[in-house]
């Protein structure tokens, strides 16, 4: 078990960071807090974070090849063409907002935006994965379609370094699913088992131990192998594009959310992780729960993928 040593971006402590991505042009690490319903952005060195608030809950973000952000919020996918700026809407929602958010989700290599949802009430799959896509010659308007189904917590998306292979979680489920991938049509087919995760104990509590957690948010690196978060598991996953566990990552928070790679050479691992809901020993023992954390590490990762329309 390889151990890192974590640093923190920023003091700011997030209910519930989520969505982290490096801007290759700007040099600037992007996220959210969920719970706070707000955006983050940061330069590093001694510059201070920036906030934006979201009307509502922000689900995810990924940058536009144009300029600004796509983001996933309750109601919708809007279009920022700068930082702090009007919000239009793209495409409304197809869920009932008052039970179901967006959640986890990312631009693929071909310029569409996915995003899943999560069904707030959590006692039947009615989550879904949808893809947003805008790129010049699709139609008089962005087409918002849904793609997968039959899920509660829609996690973990991912997309292999050649574009052939689709990843997606459902956190409830402890499941990790692949399918074959057509980059050209946005297809998923042949779904298979891609990793699946211990369940929770029978009467287990929050901060108890003997639970290896849940898939959380994930990231490829350059070799295709898949970085989980394992949310109340304390720890992060790199697996191999075959599913096998290659490292375990013991990590100072028992929240993880998200990783991602960053930095010029993409070496440098970004997490955001979770303070929201914690009991308060937890939050003693683990003062860097909901911070975003950063480390270096030997396999770069992949260079976020632009949003194109």
């Amino acid at each position: 078990m390889k151990i890192l040593h974590w640093q923190r971006v920023g003091h700011q402590t997030h209910q519930v960071g989520e969505s982290p991505f490096w801007h290759p042009d700007e040099h600037r690490l992007y996220w959210l807090d969920n719970e706070a319903d707000q955006l983050w952005r940061s330069a590093g060195g001694h510059q201070r974070p920036e906030s934006w608030a979201m009307p509502s809950s922000p689900g995810c973000i990924a940058p536009a090849r144009s300029g600004g952000l796509v983001i996933a919020l309750r109601d919708g996918i809007y279009r920022a063409r700068q930082w702090g700026g009007p919000l239009q809407r793209l495409a409304p929602a197809r869920h009932d907002p008052r039970s179901t958010r967006f959640n986890d989700g990312k631009a693929d290599p071909q310029g569409r935006f996915w995003a899943g949802t999560i069904y707030e009430p959590r006692d039947r799959p009615d989550a879904a994965l949808f893809c947003l896509d805008a790129r010049p010659g699709r139609g008089p308007a962005a087409s918002l379609r849904r793609v997968l189904g039959g899920v509660t917590n829609a996690n973990g998306l991912a997309f292999a370094p050649d574009s052939r292979t689709l990843y997606w979680a459902d956190t409830t489920r402890h499941l990790v699913r692949a399918w074959d991938f057509d980059a050209a049509t946005g297809t998923p087919a042949n779904e298979r088992v891609f990793h699946r995760f211990g369940a929770k104990p029978p009467g287990w509590r929050a901060g108890q131990a003997g639970y290896g957690g849940r898939p959380d948010g994930a990231a490829i690196d350059a070799q295709g192998n898949y970085w989980c978060a394992l949310f109340e598991g304390g720890r992060l996953l790199q697996l191999s594009p075959t599913g096998q566990v290659l490292q375990e990552l013991p990590l100072p928070v028992r929240c993880p959310t998200m990783p991602c790679f960053g930095g010029p050479d993409l070496r440098t691992l970004f997490l955001t992780t979770a303070s929201h809901k914690r009991p308060a020993d937890e939050l003693r023992r683990l003062p860097l729960s909901g911070h975003v954390l950063w480390t270096r590490v030997d396999v770069p990762g992949r260079p976020v993928d632009f949003f194109v329309d």
